[in-house]
């Protein structure tokens, strides 16, 4: 009759969007334990009971950006119109609030669909100056996130990976603007960002993963009020049991030794790993 048989018996079988937000949660968790890779990942969500294949979850993990930490080809291919710049961390001594500032973006769970978060802080007092939540992974929630995070103040160093967010000509341009230098992560080594990768496990323990956000508005409400309590509210042990805000305001004489100290030795770890900077010129920060 000139068409194929499979053509007449073949039903569409819609996607059972329950059980994937349940396999996104337990993706999400299991990745902050172990950054693994699908093959890893499907034997993990087995031994938890989750009936998964391999392409499901390779589908999920690229749509939730999450990516094994391992050594791959052609990692030096970028945007051909974004700029890369090197990574100016290793053996800086960060001794105290606005010299260096850091920002990441992370991946949440919601119980029906999901969303992502971007944040920026203080290195040295862990102080978030700002973030956003956006439903897509386009620049201009970061573009936002960074030009309120300017009004509160100015790094002498801005450190992000090497994601197209950050290396866009917008974003950029903003921070070479304010006479900014520009320091980007090695391709793969997550520990170039440390301290930031630890905010988004307390995030999400304390506050994403409690609450089961159903949606992104109800998500921004949750996270201002975390947020405003992580900043003003909740001591931390590495900053002497006191808060980002006291130490970024500079109200204690004390945390500066207290927090170099830490720092120096969370960099001294990071430097055990070999990795090739390619200094550059920069700006001197003289008018």
């Amino acid at each position: 009759m000139g068409f194929n048989r499979s053509n007449v018996y073949y039903k569409h079988k819609p996607k059972d969007v329950e059980r994937e937000s349940r396999l996104r949660e337990a993706i999400d968790k299991q990745f902050l334990k172990d950054p693994c890779g699908v093959v890893k990942m499907v034997k993990y969500l087995r031994r938890m009971g989750h009936k998964a294949g391999y392409k499901l979850i390779r589908r999920l993990m690229r749509t939730m950006n999450l990516l094994a930490i391992y050594p791959k080809p052609k990692l030096s291919k970028k945007h051909p119109e974004h700029r890369i710049y090197p990574y100016l961390l290793k053996g800086l001594k960060i001794i105290r609030p606005n010299q260096v500032w850091c920002a990441d973006i992370t991946y949440i769970q919601l119980v029906k669909g999901f969303c992502y978060l971007v944040a920026i802080m203080d290195w040295f007092s862990r102080y978030v100056l700002s973030w956003r939540v956006s439903n897509t992974l386009d620049a201009d929630f970061c573009v936002e996130c960074l030009d309120e995070a300017l009004t509160i103040g100015k790094p002498d160093i801005f450190n992000s990976d090497q994601g197209v967010q950050f290396t866009s000509n917008d974003f950029t341009q903003k921070l070479l603007d304010k006479h900014i230098r520009i320091s980007m992560d090695g391709r793969g080594r997550v520990f170039d960002n440390i301290f930031i990768e630890r905010l988004w496990r307390t995030v999400k323990y304390d506050n994403i993963y409690v609450r089961d956000y159903q949606t992104v508005g109800e998500t921004r409400s949750g996270l201002r009020e975390y947020f405003g309590i992580y900043n003003t509210e909740r001591i931390h042990q590495s900053l002497g049991y006191q808060t980002p805000w006291e130490v970024h305001s500079g109200l204690s004489g004390q945390a500066g030794k207290i927090i170099e100290t830490e720092v120096c030795q969370d960099m001294a770890t990071v430097e055990k790993t070999p990795y090739n900077a390619n200094m550059g010129k920069f700006y001197d920060g003289k008018p």
